[in-house]
């Protein structure tokens, strides 16, 4: 009788410890995920950043649109509206300069390529410039929509590789092949707009 008074003790003892020691692991568990909460809550409610760019007709073409720059978080989401084009596949990068002075819109430079990649399709394992957005369609009235998400850009972070203020978006004639360098061949510039602060 004596023993087994001694084990339920014992056991009494070993389960009331065992309690305690998962009580506290669910404390613990808790501070984890209220700080993991407040770090969310924090990436949530960073500032939103917004930028419109406006096109201008180049190469006596009629082409004209909006482009939309929104960055939330690590993501910049550009969404363009074009028109004036002639129906089919159309190039759209961004280029080195801001500046759409010239009527052929070579004065916004070359692609926008700040690591020094070749040319070619966005995401490529090859390597493809930070400008190489790609090709779009325009349909019979000539109108064409682009959306584009990356977190290789930022608006005026002053990251050289990442930073898209103080370049030019060019609307292109031509579909971009992808691989002939330094530009995908993609013909004639027909709307430039510049992407300003």
């Amino acid at each position: 009788m004596k023993k087994a008074s001694i084990f339920i003790l014992i056991m009494t003892i070993v389960f009331a410890v065992a309690c305690k020691g998962e009580k506290k692991e669910n404390e613990t568990t808790t501070d984890t995920e209220a700080e993991i909460t407040e770090e969310q809550t924090e990436i949530t409610t960073s500032e939103t950043k917004h930028i419109s760019v406006t096109l201008e007709a180049k190469s006596s073409s009629n082409v004209a649109g909006a482009i939309h720059f929104t960055q939330e978080g690590k993501i910049v989401t550009m969404i363009a509206t074009i028109s004036g084009l002639s129906e089919g596949t159309h190039a759209i990068h961004l280029h080195e300069k801001a500046d759409c002075s010239s009527d052929d819109g070579k004065s916004s430079g070359g692609h926008w390529n700040p690591t020094a990649q070749p040319h070619g399709k966005w995401g490529a394992d090859e390597g493809f410039h930070k400008g190489d957005i790609g090709n779009f369609e325009a349909d019979a009235e000539g109108n064409g929509s682009v959306t584009f998400s990356t977190n290789q850009w930022c608006i005026g972070c002053g990251d050289e590789t990442k930073d898209i203020l103080g370049k030019a978006i060019i609307v292109h004639q031509g579909t971009d092949d992808f691989t002939s360098q330094p530009s995908g061949a993609a013909g004639s510039r027909v709307s430039c707009g510049g992407v300003i602060e």
